[in-house]
């Protein structure tokens, strides 16, 4: 028996002009608008329960921001904390919000976007309607890779930048799926839910933009007469839209940025329609299933951090001075540059703020399932390998994981990450374990909701 219920809105967010940039480890002030930023909202309801799903065009809110968010929303509906989820698409050119800053323009943008998380959770309730669901896995080939690559000295490196000679391989493979979740709404606007990890880091600079989903959703609306998209994303966290060797036209609208990254806003124009064609491959033909329940939940457990270990490439006393050197806005007199440049401050800084522990995070993951379907909230970037797992839960017709859910902290590599090095392993205060701990705690809590 089919109950289902589905709603949508959509508000604007962009930041005033002047705010930081998120992103990178270098200042960036806000001088422009390529493009707006959205909160995108999805409500549904069946079998007596209500929850809603919002996606904030950001880079990674805090949990400090996200659970005051989902407090307000819960006052203002009554639904209860489990039934609010929060997101973000995670795009390098939205706004900072630092907790505990006393930036005014930081601390205006935090009440404007609470207000207007709450107003977009509001109106997406409001909008159900009738609606059955179906499902279908798209592909989006040739604009995601996994950007850890082994060089011919035998570590590893991230984003070793374009026709780098010393790259020997890639140190994984992608996972091209892209996930479609159709709320046919019979003469009221169909809701497309999309889901695929990749970086959304592809323009760069200082003027805001939502990067490449923007235009997936864009080119969605504009193909699909009376569609409505929203995009949640995937385990990306080893992955960005890089291809290190360019071939034709791959190099196309691109530039090599400060710190050896290829970007250009025409690229993410071009992402953005090649996985809303994976949409289109399969929209008309989804797997269309009776939906009968709305369940929700939640769960904290303790994850081991990456307190200063031998795994290290640097000493406490050197990840001190390289700290304190770029603090003082010195990094011109380290002896790293480009993405080495990033990857050694960012080490840096995790040992200096673990030194003396502590010895755990708690970690909170979340999951809904609407009927067979559920989406995953993993409470940091993921790596393709946590997707994976989470995936192949047994019992659900899709699973779709999704990154920053309700919680913003940081990477979470696979163990045999570890040894090798590069950004992401040496940057993540979680120690090696903690991505199959996710998967394990995962598949626990998807079990429990069957």
């Amino acid at each position: 028996m089919n109950n289902l219920k589905a709603g949508f809105a959509r508000v604007d967010i962009t930041p005033m002009m002047g705010i930081n940039i998120a992103g990178y480890f270098v200042e960036r002030i806000a001088d422009g608008v390529l493009d707006t930023l959205e909160a995108n909202a999805l409500a549904v309801e069946a079998g007596g329960n209500k929850a809603v799903l919002v996606v904030i065009d950001h880079c990674g809110l805090d949990k400090q921001y996200l659970g005051k968010y989902r407090d307000m929303i819960s006052e203002k509906t009554g639904l209860p904390r489990e039934a609010i989820m929060l997101t973000v698409t995670h795009t390098h050119t939205g706004p900072k919000l630092d907790p505990g800053t006393t930036d005014p323009l930081q601390l205006e943008y935090d009440v404007f976007l609470g207000h207007r998380v709450v107003d977009v959770a509001v109106a997406a309730l409001e909008d159900l309607k009738d609606c059955k669901m179906g499902v279908a896995v798209g592909n989006a080939p040739n604009i995601a890779f996994i950007r850890r690559y082994i060089m011919k000295d035998g570590s590893i490196k991230t984003n070793p930048g374009v026709n780098n000679p010393d790259i020997v391989k890639s140190a994984g493979d992608t996972d091209e799926r892209v996930n479609v979740v159709r709320f046919n709404r019979g003469e009221d606007d169909d809701i497309v839910l999309v889901n695929f990890g990749c970086h959304p880091d592809v323009v760069g600079g200082n003027k805001i933009s939502a990067d490449w989903p923007k235009f997936l959703r864009q080119t969605v609306e504009k193909a699909i007469d009376g569609s409505k998209c929203l995009f949640i994303n995937g385990a990306q966290g080893d992955v960005n839209h890089v291809n290190v060797f360019p071939k034709k036209g791959d190099f196309n609208d691109m530039f090599n940025d400060f710190d050896g990254v290829s970007r250009g806003y025409g690229h993410a124009r071009y992402m953005g329609r090649v996985v809303a064609g994976a949409v289109l491959q399969v929209f008309d033909k989804v797997e269309y299933m009776d939906v009968d329940s709305v369940k929700y939940v939640e769960n904290v457990f303790e994850a081991p951090s990456q307190m200063p270990s031998d795994i290290d490439d640097i000493t406490v006393e050197e990840a001190h001075r390289i700290n304190d050197l770029h603090l003082a806005g010195r990094d011109a007199e380290l002896p790293y540059e480009a993405m080495m440049l990033t990857t050694m401050v960012a080490q840096a800084s995790r040992i200096v703020r673990y030194e003396h522990g502590p010895e755990s995070f708690p970690m909170l993951i979340s999951a809904f399932a609407i009927g067979d379907v559920a989406i995953f909230g993993m409470p940091g970037e993921c790596f393709t390998g946590v997707g994976r797992g989470l995936k192949e839960a047994e019992g659900w017709k899709m699973v779709c994981p999704v990154i920053n859910t309700n919680q913003k902290e940081g990477y979470f590599p696979m163990k045999d990450c570890y040894e090798g090095g590069g950004y992401e392993a040496r940057s993540s205060r979680f120690k090696m374990g903690t991505a199959e701990l996710i998967i394990e705690k995962g598949l626990e809590l998807l079990d429990s909701l069957r």
